[in-house]
């Protein structure tokens, strides 16, 4: 009997440190796309006091079923879980009437390089930028190692978003540099597409929450026309909205050891330990 009374208080005092983690936020936004078969539903949502400016951004649901009848302009409320390394929004409800003009067009203009999408087997043009110990460097220097690209903005609290993006970086890390007989010529390169805030200081402080090798992975900020030109490369879009708040999709990308385009991940579904096959892979190039 005490045992079993010893039990339950153990997973009793489980469950209320798993509930205490949790952040949840009451929330409105407009459906701007669709994606049953994802779970995801993209919403145009209202700035979150404290956590989350206003952003357009595909949120997941943990039951296909919040997204029946929901359609494009809907004005919904929802609550956004974030659960550390997780998040989610539930309990959707359609609001009395939606939005006419829901699109996340760009705010703003910005100067652009005209470039062409790489595909893979394609080299990687040259970019300059500047890492977090502003130092101007290339993207020839790491021709000989594997390289992996991935884009965020420090300011994005997300779990699954941009820090899903930094947190799978470091896992990579550190497989790679704990494992017996790993390649090691290889490199990652985190890009912010937020340089007027994530300065060198800034990514600094950020890499180093996260554990950083900096012989191994460089974060970097630059010019906004080479950071917008790079991205577009591979499928990255970013844009600010009228209320200069960040949207965003998500790319990541390997570059092999001769400089070519390996493999480019979409969205948030790979792995560390794809990643790092992919790496092991691109390693051997010559």
């Amino acid at each position: 009997m005490f045992r079993l009374l010893c039990i339950s208080l153990l997973l009793a005092l489980t469950a209320s440190a798993q509930t205490e983690t949790q952040k949840v936020f009451q929330v409105q936004g407009v459906v701007v796309g669709l994606e049953p078969a994802e779970k995801t539903v993209q919403v145009k949502h209202q700035a979150i006091p404290d956590y989350m400016p206003a952003m357009t951004m595909p949120f997941e649901v943990k039951d296909t079923n919040e997204l029946a009848g929901l359609q494009t302009n809907d004005l919904i409320s929802f609550r956004l879980v974030d659960a550390g390394t997780n998040g989610w929004i539930e309990q959707i409800r359609k609001l009395a009437s939606g939005a006419t003009n829901a699109s996340p067009a760009p705010g703003g203009l910005r100067r652009v390089r005209d470039v062409e999408p790489l595909s893979e087997g394609e080299f990687l043009p040259e970019y300059r930028f500047t890492n977090q110990f502003g130092k101007v460097f290339s993207t020839r220097d790491f021709k000989g190692r594997a390289l992996a690209i991935t884009f965020l903005f420090t300011r994005c609290p997300f779990p699954t978003f941009c820090p899903l993006m930094a947190n799978d970086f470091a896992a990579a890390q550190q497989k790679l540099l704990s494992t017996a007989n790993a390649p090691t010529n290889w490199h990652l390169l985190t890009i912010t597409f937020d340089p007027e805030f994530d300065t060198p200081a800034v990514l600094r402080q950020y890499a180093e929450e996260r554990h950083y090798n900096p012989q191994y992975w460089t974060f970097a900020t630059g010019a906004l026309i080479d950071i917008t030109a790079i991205g577009e490369q591979f499928g990255l879009a970013f844009w600010r909205d009228e209320n200069k708040s960040i949207s965003h999709n998500l790319r990541t990308v390997v570059i092999d050891a001769s400089g070519r385009v390996q493999k480019s991940f979409l969205g948030n579904q790979w792995t560390p330990e794809e990643l790092v096959a992919e790496l092991e892979q691109a390693a051997k190039a010559k």
